[in-house]
């Protein structure tokens, strides 16, 4: 069982996952939790350290000490679980990321996770133990803190899942995954069961309901995943949830499952660039060795004979960074002028039955045009269609999608 953030932002939600983790061991089942810093805490810590930074400017920043700091969040939470659980006759403890040990490589602030020992783990439930575990932790083998990011404590449930054989049960505040942002499409609906890859697709473009890197974990590892609302009480809502899975466990797979968007992108665009073998390997190699991920891509032809110009988006807040990386390389990349947009937006439509359906793309392009929604980038995969659009036309796209594939009628 994981729960975010808003499930233990104060002692009454915390006294409420309480009652859920006794229902389930009442049930006979044995129970490991994880669990989020509260709601709100992880960003007061990062102020912090942002303040440490600004209190010795002449300093560099120690990525490994910042992970001290910031990690306290889940302790205290996995603590206070465990004196709850305890005040109500259950037999509980809490566990830190280097005791369980969840071992990390050591890149600070975004490690990935590359043991998980469970004996212990195992061990201390099959003796009818809770063990309350702090999320979005673990310790490097150079015996250091380390942080695996935001939304960090999804992985780290689903990798302790895998540890000790169990299914994971991520609880947050929504009680399933949707065919949109109810927040911008009222008629969005709850889907009852989603794919490993459907959802993979779904959290790296712009929903916020799973961490892709959990996904990617659970698919991996074969987790049984199931997302549901922890603000409900022991016996409500039963079969409540979304179950991600295997796409053979779905019985009629949809052309189209769901429409993502996010606001957190920005394209930049180099004009000018010689046409010849070895200019795009120059590009992305040195936004590669900057740390920049890269998604959409795009190039074209230049009016200029033997020139070119190329098109592609990265997270708004790596667009700074993106743009002087590549003005430092100017010179020896040779594109003429360099330009950054971040006032676009990225809309999605996502779905396993695109493999064996024609059609979608039309139906996605048509919809965008009949509102007058323009198209900057187009990227496709197996399942899903992305493209880049003016942000103030956002949310018209994503209702116009999910009405054009009838996600209104499920």
């Amino acid at each position: 069982m994981k729960f975010g953030g808003t499930s233990v932002a104060d002692m009454e939600r915390i006294a409420r996952v309480g009652r859920l983790v006794a229902a389930e061991v009442a049930a006979g089942k044995k129970v490991a939790v994880v669990v989020s810093a509260m709601s709100g805490k992880t960003n007061e810590l990062v102020a912090w350290t942002d303040a440490a930074g600004a209190a010795a400017p002449g300093l560099t920043p120690s990525d490994d000490e910042y992970d001290v700091v910031v990690a306290s969040g889940e302790q205290v939470t996995a603590g206070l679980l465990a004196m709850t659980l305890r005040h109500m006759g259950l037999d509980a403890r809490s566990w830190m990321g280097w005791q369980v040990p969840l071992i990390t490589d050591d890149a600070h602030g975004r490690a990935r996770i590359d043991d998980v020992p469970g004996e212990a783990l195992t061990a201390a439930m099959d003796a009818g133990q809770i063990a309350v575990i702090a999320g979005f932790q673990g310790v490097s083998r150079q015996g250091r803190i380390a942080t695996l990011g935001r939304g960090g404590s999804d992985t780290s449930a689903v990798a302790i899942a895998a540890a000790v054989g169990g299914a994971c049960d991520i609880y947050t505040d929504v009680d399933g995954v949707y065919t949109t942002d109810p927040r911008i499409e009222s008629k969005a609906r709850k889907l009852a069961r989603v794919s490993y890859e459907e959802m993979l697709e779904m959290a790296s473009l712009g929903a916020k309901v799973l961490q892709t890197r959990s996904v990617e974990l659970a698919m991996a590892k074969r987790v049984p995943l199931r997302v549901l609302s922890s603000f409900v009480e022991p016996g409500e809502a039963p079969g409540q949830g979304t179950i991600v899975c295997d796409e053979e466990d779905i019985m009629e797979k949809r052309i189209v499952s769901g429409v993502a968007y996010s606001r957190d992108e920005a394209k930049i665009s180099l004009f000018g660039l010689p046409d010849r073998a070895g200019v795009s390997a120059a590009i992305f190699s040195r936004l590669a060795d900057a740390n920049i991920n890269v998604d959409m891509i795009v190039q074209s032809h230049a009016r200029t004979a033997g020139s070119a110009n190329m098109e592609f988006t990265v997270g708004r807040r790596d667009a700074g960074r993106a743009v002087e990386v590549m003005k430092g390389a100017q010179s020896e990349i040779g594109f003429t002028d360099i330009a950054v947009n971040e006032d676009v937006a990225k809309v999605s439509v996502i779905g396993v039955g695109m493999r064996s359906h024609a059609g979608v793309a039309k139906t996605m392009f048509t919809a965008l045009a009949e509102r007058g929604v323009n198209i900057q980038v187009i990227s496709t995969s197996e399942i899903k269609i992305s493209v880049l659009i003016d942000a103030e036309y956002t949310e018209l796209a994503v209702r116009a999608l999910h009405s054009a594939y009838g996600l209104d009628q499920l």
